[in-house]
């Protein structure tokens, strides 16, 4: 049956106790992002710092997961340690579907454990143990351990876990979900390792139940999407060679990062395209639970064991992001070398964008002589992988100042020892798009800091006028959409099947008329929400700036225009903030 009220787990972690909280606000903010800001106005403090022990760490879906393909995210929201501001991250795996199965639209987790802890969450039980035991591994030795500490629910259990930099919350530490995926960004990895968290266990024991009244109409409108998903091109490229076919694309229109930003196209893309690691390092293709598509590309690296005369592989998911930050931008030009540098970052468990941006800083600081082998502990050089293998090392967990440093941001390793000027940071390390001066200022200002908060990077690549106003109503007029989306919680990969009409469609067929007919009007009021709320914990647009390095790129359009992106920055920035102030003004 459908939930009209929110059923969230509240968990304290220091009193080892959890409650279930019922809460209303379905129609107004719908799931996901507007549930996760709404749920952050409630249990979160605006006015203590990211790591103070009643900061809550949030997870929550929508009201179409698990009734629909590709309804399969999870929003994860914190008060971020990059910089003290709220945030989201987005993640796959299975654990979307297991909080469904747990009849849950959210859990909510607050407190710190006394000591290193995992929690366990299913529909009969919920316990928190203590895993001291397991301080320092990687996340790979993490899964294993846990999934014999909590044995059976294969298929319905998920399986959360950070690594060491989670535990001495860097600012890149990401959260490992299922092996292959992960809340990425902006840090929740120190968000859980704040909270003496290795790991959360949510196993869905229940089932998803259509009324008879409606299960005609929900079996029609499932068949319709399925067969958009599975029998049209929408969603081919993303199963096919997945989202590293633009690597070759990007580097065509001289928009792919290489060498930290210093070069936008490369003739050596041939051996790290999309087709070249199908090719040579594919190993078959994986999938959200409830996605059809399997997007999920897993390639493999085989190493020689250390003192036996035989040899294992690794399995190391990849996709276009992490090819770009551990590839183009690190100078590596060869696949495997590639999946040898994102072994060892999985392993750490560190935002693969923001280690491979950083680390390409450090080897530019490296060359103009601003830090050292005394700083590095080892050589760093543009394509040296086994270099990187060691850095990747060293700054996951956190084996000197240096790398202490530059785990909380590139900026402010910079800020240190110098190279402000080319580190290549929009908010956070940037994402792989050198596309031109709107997605520069979008990613700066956008709410995530990340490449799908807006259709930036594809404006770009389709108008070369400059004119200021129609580019900022383009990102104002396509976020509330996004929003939505989501607090649905969707692939953003889904969206041009997802359309306003398909979902009021989707949420008609399983009970929710009344959120059928008010998308436009929930999108708006969710995406102001999340602004607010972030305004509350400090946000400001003169909180960001754009490195000079971006000021010298060079895309199809020609050299980026100084002014034109300024006068972008400035007025998105103002936007943001009108749209701020209109919500004071209206309570």
């Amino acid at each position: 049956m459908i939930r009209e009220n929110f059923r969230i787990l509240l968990f304290d972690l220091h009193e080892g106790k959890g409650e279930i909280v019922e809460l209303a606000g379905r129609e107004e903010v719908v799931g996901g992002s507007g549930l996760a800001a709404m749920l952050y106005s409630r249990y979160g403090d605006a006015k203590k710092r990211w790591d103070d022990d009643g900061q809550p760490l949030i997870f929550t879906i929508g009201p179409l997961t698990g009734y629909f393909p590709l309804m399969s995210k999870t929003v994860c929201a914190f008060r971020s340690s990059y910089h003290n501001e709220y945030t989201e991250s987005h993640g796959g795996g299975r654990l979307a579907l297991a909080l469904q199965f747990c009849n849950l639209d959210g859990l909510v987790i607050i407190g710190k454990a006394v000591r290193l802890s995992c929690l366990y969450v299913s529909l009969r039980r919920i316990e928190l143990k203590d895993v001291e035991f397991m301080r320092g591994m990687d996340v790979d030795k993490a899964g294993k351990t846990l999934r014999r500490m909590y044995p059976g629910g294969s298929g319905h259990r998920s399986i959360l876990r950070i690594g060491p930099s989670g535990e001495i919350c860097s600012s890149m530490a990401c959260i490992n979900v299922d092996t292959y995926r992960h809340f990425g960004r902006m840090g929740g990895g120190a968000s859980m390792g704040a909270k003496n968290l290795k790991g959360i266990v949510v196993c869905g024991e229940g089932e998803l139940n259509v009324p008879a009244e409606i299960q005609k109409t929900y079996l029609k409108t499932f068949e319709e999407v399925y067969k958009k998903v599975t029998s049209t091109d929408m969603m081919k490229k993303y199963h096919d060679l997945g989202t590293a076919v633009n690597l070759q694309s990007l580097n065509d229109i001289e928009s792919l990062p290489w060498r930290n930003l210093q070069q936008t196209s490369d003739p050596a893309i041939t051996s790290v395209t999309g087709a070249a690691f199908a090719d040579e390092t594919l190993l078959r293709n994986g999938a959200c639970a409830g996605c059809p598509v399997g997007c999920v590309h897993i390639g493999y690296i085989r190493e020689k064991a250390k003192s036996e005369n035989r040899y294992h592989y690794h399995q190391v998911a990849y996709d276009y992001e992490p090819i770009f930050s551990a590839g183009t931008m690190l100078g590596i030009t060869h696949a495997f070398g590639v999946l040898r540098v994102l072994d060892v970052i999985e392993k750490v468990s560190l935002d693969a964008m923001s280690a491979g941006v950083a680390l390409a800083w450090a080897t530019e600081a490296t060359e103009r002589g601003l830090v050292s082998e005394k700083e590095t502990l080892i050589p760093l050089a543009f394509g040296d992988v086994e270099g990187y293998q060691q850095a990747a090392m060293h700054l996951g967990r956190g084996t000197n100042e240096f790398y202490r440093l530059l785990g909380q941001g590139t900026l402010k390793a910079a800020a240190v020892y110098g190279g402000e000027e080319f580190g290549c940071v929009l908010g956070q390390e940037m994402a792989g798009y050198a596309t031109g001066e709107l997605f520069f200022a979008a990613q700066t200002l956008g709410f995530r800091h990340s490449h799908l908060d807006t259709g930036a990077y594809s404006y770009d690549q389709k108008n070369s006028e400059k004119d200021v106003n129609t580019a900022v109503d383009f990102l104002m007029g396509d976020e509330p959409g996004r929003a939505y989306l989501t607090s649905m919680v969707s692939c953003l990969f889904a969206r041009s099947i997802y359309t306003d009409e398909q979902l009021a469609e989707c949420l008609k067929s399983i009970g929710y008329s009344k959120l059928a007919e008010s998308i436009g009007e929930a999108g708006e009021h969710i995406r102001i929400l999340r602004w607010k709320v972030r305004a509350d914990t400090g946000f400001s647009p003169e909180n960001f700036s754009i490195p000079k390095r971006f000021y010298s790129v060079k895309t199809w359009k020609g050299p980026v225009d100084a002014t034109y992106l300024d006068s972008l920055k400035e007025e998105y920035g103002r936007r943001i903030v009108e749209l701020i102030d209109t919500q004071d003004k209206a309570k």
